[in-house]
């Protein structure tokens, strides 16, 4: 059934974490015995039922701001019933104040925002939690940067590269970065 979501996506040109990417994540989870997840960026519910198919006692939030994808998310998260171990919240990140407190958060929605929602919401990570954010190749587009056309495009890479750096100069999280998938960073308090 979840290659039936796969299909969905690429049929709908959503984009989903690749395969390498989410089985990487998958084994984070199970090595570090993650129970509680934050994701910012549901789409239509992929990455979140991956995960939340490792272990029944996995509970998940995960937010997004599509009404469109939201409600696919739902859908699927029904079919696999989920719906008691995937919390599914509809707005904007930004908006979303949350008291919980996570092992792991995972960041894999807007490119441009990722440092806002990287500090937005690392106060609710639990002290040996990690924050995992995907995208950091943007297709081959960050190391290739200097040969983007369009302006927007190049905008948009220049923010990834800015949040890269970002990382790399943080002093209060020490990150390593895989090239797995899009590019993955795993960023743990010092």
């Amino acid at each position: 059934m979840i290659e039936t979501l796969k299909k969905y996506a690429l049929e709908n040109n959503i984009p989903i974490i690749l395969d390498d990417g989410i089985e990487f994540i998958e084994n984070y989870i199970k090595t570090h015995n993650i129970k509680t997840i934050l994701e910012i960026g549901t789409a239509i519910g992929y990455s979140s039922i991956r995960m939340a198919l490792i272990n029944s006692n996995i509970k998940i939030t995960t937010i997004e701001r599509n009404e469109l994808l939201y409600k696919e998310a739902i859908k699927n998260i029904n079919k696999f019933n989920f719906n008691k171990q995937i919390n599914v919240i509809y707005d904007d990140a930004f908006n979303v104040q949350l008291k919980d407190k996570f092992d792991l958060i995972f960041i894999d929605s807007s490119k441009a925002q990722y440092i806002k929602i990287f500090e937005k919401f690392k106060g609710n990570l639990n002290d040996k939690g990690a924050i995992i954010t995907d995208n950091l190749n943007f297709h081959g587009l960050v190391k290739d940067y200097d040969n983007i056309k369009s302006k927007d495009l190049r905008q948009l890479v220049g923010k990834i590269k800015n949040f890269i750096s970002f990382l790399k100069n943080n002093k209060e999280f020490k990150t390593i970065f895989y090239d797995i998938g899009d590019g993955i960073s795993i960023s743990e308090r010092c």
